[in-house]
C-alpha cells in the first residue's frame, strides 16, 4: 500500500519520459565521477609541480577525497527526475532533497578541509613533523567543525520551513538551565580551551603537579589523561589541573643540581683547603655538565660541609642521575687518595661513679662525653 502510494505520481507519466529521465540520470552520474577523477588527476600533478609542493592542492584533493557516492548517486537520480512532469508536491519535496544533499556534500568537503587545514598549520608551527597533535590543534578542530555542523542544521531546518529564531531562543533558554546545572563541566571545558590558548603544556610533554608525575597523553575538553611514572593511567579534570601548579619538564632546558658533602670536623685545615678545586675538577669530568661552584658551607662538632651546585646542560633525567653518580662515585675516590674521612665523629659515652657511701648516697653519677 505504502509502495503504490509512494508510485502514484508516476503512474501518468509515460514510458519516454522514463527513459529519459534514466538516461540522464545514469549521464550525470557518470559524468560526476568523471569529472571528480580529472580534477583529483589534475591537483595531484600540480601539488607536485615544480617540485615544491602546493599546499593549495593538496587541501583540494584531500577535501575532494571525502566526496560522497551516495551523495552523487542522489544528484543523478535528481537530476533525472527533474525532467518529469511532477505534482507540485514532489517538486517541493525535491527542491528540498537539492537543498540537503548539496549543502551536505558541502559540509562534508569543508569538514576535511579545515582537519588538514588546521594539521598542516600546526605542524608548520610546530619543531619538528613527529611532534604530538597538540590541544590547540584538537580544541581549534572542534570548535570549527562544530560551527560548520550546526550552521547547516539550521539551514536546513529553516529550508523544510521550521521557525529556526524560535528555536534558537527556546534552546538559549534552555541552555541557561543547562549551563546551571553542569557547570562544573563547563569549568572544565573553559579551562581546556584556556590550555589551548596558554599552552602550560601538550601531548608527549613531561609534567608533574601535586603527587603526580608522568607524560601527558591525552587532552581532552574535560580531563586531562597523564601517563604516571609509576605506569598507571591518571585523569584529571582540566579545571582542578590549572588548580595545581605545573612544573613542565619537556621546557626545561638545563637542569641545576646542588648538594652538599660533608667530612669528618677533625680535618685538618691545609687537608680542607684543598677539597673544594678536587671536587670541581671532578665535576668539569662529567660530559654535558657545567660546574659553578664548590665552597665550603659551615663548620660544626658534627662535620665540614661542602656545597656542590652544577648544571647539567639537557632536560634528560637519565643525564641528570649520571652526573650526579659520577660526582659522587669520584668524591669518594678522591677523598680515599688524600686521605680525607668522610665518615661522621664518632662518640664513646663514659659514666664514673663514686664508689664512697656518702657520695652514692648525695651526689648522682658524672656524665662525660668525648669525640673521637
Amino acid at each position: 500500500m505504502n509502495l503504490q502510494r509512494l508510485l502514484a505520481p508516476f503512474a501518468d507519466v509515460d514510458g519516454e519520459q522514463l527513459l529519459l529521465a534514466a538516461g540522464v540520470a545514469a549521464v550525470t552520474f557518470v559524468a560526476i565521477r568523471a569529472l571528480l577523477g580529472l580534477l583529483r588527476r589534475r591537483l595531484c600533478r600540480h601539488k607536485q609541480q615544480g617540485h615544491a609542493e602546493r599546499p593549495l592542492a593538496a587541501l583540494l584533493e584531500g577535501a575532494l577525497n571525502r566526496t560522497s557516492t551516495l551523495a552523487v548517486l542522489l544528484v543523478a537520480l535528481m537530476a533525472g527526475l527533474n525532467m518529469l512532469d511532477l505534482p507540485g508536491l514532489w517538486e517541493e519535496r525535491l527542491r528540498h532533497l537539492w537543498f540537503v544533499v548539496l549543502g551536505l556534500q558541502c559540509v562534508l568537503y569543508l569538514d576535511r578541509a579545515v582537519t588538514l587545514g588546521a594539521r598542516r598549520y600546526f605542524l608548520s608551527h610546530a619543531e619538528n613533523d613527529d611532534s604530538p597533535t597538540t590541544v590547540a590543534n584538537t580544541l581549534v578542530v572542534w570548535a570549527m567543525k562544530t560551527t560548520i555542523w550546526v550552521i547547516f542544521l539550521l539551514a536546513a531546518l529553516s529550508n523544510l520551513g521550521i521557525n529556526v529564531s524560535a528555536l534558537v531562543a527556546s534552546l538559549g533558554i534552555g541552555g541557561i538551565a543547562v549551563a546551571l546545572a553542569v557547570q562544573n563541566v563547563l569549568g572544565d571545558l573553559f579551562a581546556s580551551l584556556s590550555i589551548a590558548v596558554d599552552k602550560p603544556f601538550e601531548v608527549g610533554d613531561a609534567i608533574a603537579i601535586t603527587n603526580v608525575s608522568g607524560t601527558v597523553e591525552h587532552v581532552g575538553l574535560k580531563t586531562t589523561r597523564i601517563r604516571a611514572d609509576s605506569g598507571e593511567q591518571i585523569v584529571i579534570g582540566n579545571a582542578e589541573l590549572l588548580k595545581n601548579t605545573v612544573r613542565n619538564y619537556k621546557r626545561m632546558q638545563t637542569r641545576r643540581v646542588q648538594f652538599s658533602l660533608r667530612i669528618n670536623p677533625s680535618t685538618p685545615a691545609a687537608l680542607a683547603a684543598r677539597v673544594p678545586d678536587t671536587l670541581k675538577a671532578i665535576i668539569d669530568r662529567q660530559p654535558d655538565v657545567r660546574a659553578d661552584r664548590v665552597h665550603l658551607k659551615s663548620i660544626s662538632q658534627d662535620a665540614l660541609e661542602y656545597e656542590l651546585v652544577f648544571y647539567v646542560l639537557n632536560s634528560s633525567y637519565l643525564s641528570y642521575m649520571n652526573a650526579q653518580q659520577g660526582v659522587l662515585l669520584g668524591a669518594l675516590e678522591a677523598f680515599a687518595e688524600l686521605g680525607v674521612d668522610a665518615s661522621a665523629p664518632t662518640r664513646r659515652l663514659l659514666v664514673e661513679q663514686h664508689t664512697e657511701a656518702a657520695n652514692e648516697a648525695d651526689a648522682p653519677p658524672a656524665f662525660t662525653t668525648r669525640h673521637h
